[in-house]
């Protein structure tokens, strides 16, 4: 299998994605209703299919049904055998997470691992307060403080409140008022469900790249509806799971087929306000990632959503139908129509 068939053009003929180049990267867009979750399921199935890894999160709970076998007798069954496809029942291996761990396998890391940069962004710090809280972090390491959870970094910020003199001179100006924002900060992320991402046993990463015993690749699905009520949370969580698969595995080049293919549902909440140095570090993991073995494909509304610089590394692009009702909108089609090569199909 080298390919995988992601839907049929109007001439008939059938739209694939090669394997080889799925980590090429991509981008899933288009309006509200059409169809954007049902190419993602049908993304997920071949890439399944042909022994790839597949991580997603389940937003609406639709992914999810991949996991029970289809109907031979369903109104899809017979459209695709009018439009003279064969149709075969089928289901899919699928591992269900959760962050708080009530409707699938918890995730679990420590605040020293999910790093002061994206600890910032997830407590929404402005850069006086980042600085405050990467101070922590350097306090931590040299002192052997190994910060686990949350309840941790909060004593580590009251030590450094008690000890602002010989911190201040030690590391640079700490004032009382960021560490007092960072508190009520981590208050605000643990009313959200944000503690529950931090303590033991920690999560393997690795886990993700499994096969079933017929060499399906699992599919893994996040159960994301509750963690959507809280979007920086969410967002910077999936970041941290993609900083991971880059952290963790080796360089191995252009492969037959990716390891692992990441959907990144939602992408717009990743770069809403992000800061130019968030953007510039998206951009590098997307960039470098490649030769992990890792395809990411943004599935978001719009192409505006996404920024150019991270936009120009996604060379795979299925756009459903894009609605303009502003002059401004109309401009954004257009521009995204011109980007796609002429469709000989």
């Amino acid at each position: 299998m080298t390919s995988i068939d992601i839907g049929i053009s109007k001439a008939g003929n059938v739209v694939s994605l090669p394997l080889a180049k799925a980590n090429r990267h991509g981008l899933v867009t288009g309006s509200t209703g059409t169809g954007k979750t049902t190419t993602l399921q049908a993304l997920a199935e071949g890439f399944s299919r042909a022994g790839v890894a597949v991580f997603a999160a389940d937003v609406k709970g639709d992914l999810s049904g991949i996991a029970a076998r289809g109907d031979d007798a369903s109104p899809l069954a017979d459209r695709a055998r009018a439009l003279g496809r064969p149709f075969a029942a089928d289901r899919f291996p699928v591992a269900l997470w959760d962050l708080f761990g009530t409707a699938g396998l918890p995730i679990r890391t420590s605040v020293q691992e999910m790093g002061s940069d994206l600890l910032s962004r997830m407590l929404g710090l402005n850069e006086v307060q980042t600085g405050t809280l990467a101070i922590a972090f350097r306090k931590s390491d040299d002192e052997r403080a190994w910060i686990l959870t949350l309840d941790d970094l909060r004593w580590t910020l009251s030590d450094m409140a008690e000890n602002r003199e010989a911190v201040c001179e030690h590391y640079g100006n700490v004032t009382a008022a960021s560490i007092a924002a960072i508190q009520r900060n981590i208050l605000a992320l643990e009313a959200q469900g944000g503690d529950r991402l931090f303590g033991e046993p920690r999560f393997d990463i690795l886990d993700f790249l499994r096969t079933d015993d017929a060499g399906r690749g699992i599919v893994n699905l996040l159960h994301a509806d509750r963690l959507m009520e809280a979007p920086r949370l969410y967002s910077v969580f999936l970041l941290w799971l993609l900083t991971e698969l880059f952290r963790v595995l080796p360089e191995v080049g252009d492969l037959d087929k990716p390891k692992l293919v990441f959907f990144f549902d939602e992408a717009h909440l990743l770069f809403a306000e992000a800061p130019k140095a968030l953007v510039s570090q998206i951009e590098r993991l997307v960039r470098l990632v490649r030769s992990k073995g890792v395809g990411v494909f943004f599935v978001t509304q719009s192409p505006a959503d996404v920024p150019e610089t991270v936009l120009a590394q996604l060379g795979n692009r299925i756009a459903h139908s894009l609605r303009a009702f502003t002059p401004a909108g109309m401009k954004l089609v257009r521009a995204t129509a011109a980007a796609f090569r002429e469709n000989r199909g």
